[in-house]
């Protein structure tokens, strides 16, 4: 604190008068010794003159002509920063996985760290696949085109997580032009959009066998986003999500980013930081599959949206979480909790 340094002993309970015997500035070097009777002035960050017991708020203090004078004794803190009070040598500020924000840095930095060790961030490519899609805003000139209203998302997504963008492409549904995307990438992730369920354009699993992908699991019992595939050619992951919006926005948020949090040095579990929060409506019982539905929270509740479909994507300009509900969950009243996650 900005103050005087002063002795306890000098302290009499009483009216003191100190000595003023000069000035500690902040980066002065050694500290110098006050003796009794003696005051120092000390400014924020200097060191302590030794033999000091506290440091008496300047605005507490009297100075005349040399002299401090405290009409009462000081009481509470000394303002005193004793060395290690905050942390030690050999104490971990930043455990592995921790995300570097301004806050990590500044404690890096005053452990006196010029450098500390990070993962690097995931690379990400990115593929949307379908003769049908156009790049937004040039889709009106056909009617056969659709925008492809995803790939924009799943970008920032990929961003918002973390992971580094390499390029977006948009394909027709064409394997040689798939593989052929891959070639020679140096993408930590692969994405692709479409192409995901067992029509007879759908190639997105069989264009990379060639290439020895290796599926670990390809379709999950949830809805929406059931078609969902995951697979790895060497150390590349590739992750398969659906073309419809909604269940390929949800995927991304339950698949994606988790997994550019857990290869960026994280727990992938962090990235799935469920809440329980109030409904604002009666819920209805759900089906065999487990259901994310597409809600909106506001004001201490969540209110879910009345139609939830997987190709819905008018609702999604409201949507701001998705509620998390259990296989075969039973009706619930307003005010019920579940499970929620932004996005």
């Amino acid at each position: 604190m900005d103050g005087y340094a002063v002795r306890d002993a000098d302290l009499d309970g009483g009216a003191s008068v100190l000595r003023d015997i000069g000035t500690r500035y902040a980066g002065a070097g050694k500290a110098n010794c006050i003796g009794p009777g003696e005051a120092m002035r000390v400014m924020t960050g200097a060191n302590v003159p030794l033999g000091a017991d506290r440091i008496v708020m300047i605005e507490d203090c009297l100075v005349d002509s040399g002299t401090i004078v405290l009409n009462d004794p000081p009481l509470g803190k000394s303002h005193i920063r004793r060395r290690g009070s905050d942390f030690t040598a050999g104490q971990i500020l930043l455990p592995a996985g921790r995300m570097l924000t301004p806050t990590a840095l500044a404690a890096a930095a005053a452990a006196d760290h010029a450098k500390v060790a990070v993962v690097r961030q995931p690379r990400v490519l990115l593929i949307a696949t379908g003769d049908e899609i156009a790049a937004p805003g040039s889709a009106y000139l056909s009617e056969r085109s659709i925008p492809d209203s995803l790939s924009a998302s799943i970008a920032l997504q990929c961003r918002l997580a973390g992971g580094v963008l390499l390029s977006e492409k948009r394909l027709v549904d064409a394997p040689a032009l798939i593989r052929s995307a891959l070639s020679g990438s140096p993408a930590d992730v692969v994405v692709i959009i479409g192409g995901a369920s067992h029509g007879d354009r759908d190639f997105s699993q069989s264009a990379l066998m060639p290439l020895g992908l290796h599926i670990a699991f390809a379709g999950v019992s949830i809805k929406p986003g059931k078609p969902v595939w995951y697979g790895h050619i060497g150390k590349t992951h590739i992750l398969g999500i659906p073309g419809s919006p909604t269940a390929a926005l949800t995927v991304a948020r339950l698949f994606l980013v988790p997994l550019i949090a857990g290869l960026s040095g994280g727990d992938p579990a962090t990235a799935l930081d469920w809440r329980l929060q109030p409904t604002s409506k009666p819920l209805q019982s759900n089906g065999s599959r487990e259901a994310f539905l597409c809600a909106t929270c506001s004001k201490g509740a969540v209110e879910i949206f009345d139609r939830q479909e997987a190709s819905a994507q008018a609702a999604l300009a409201s949507t701001n979480a998705i509620v998390r509900r259990a296989a075969n969950a039973p009706a619930q009243p307003a005010g019920s909790l579940v499970p929620v996650l932004s996005i």
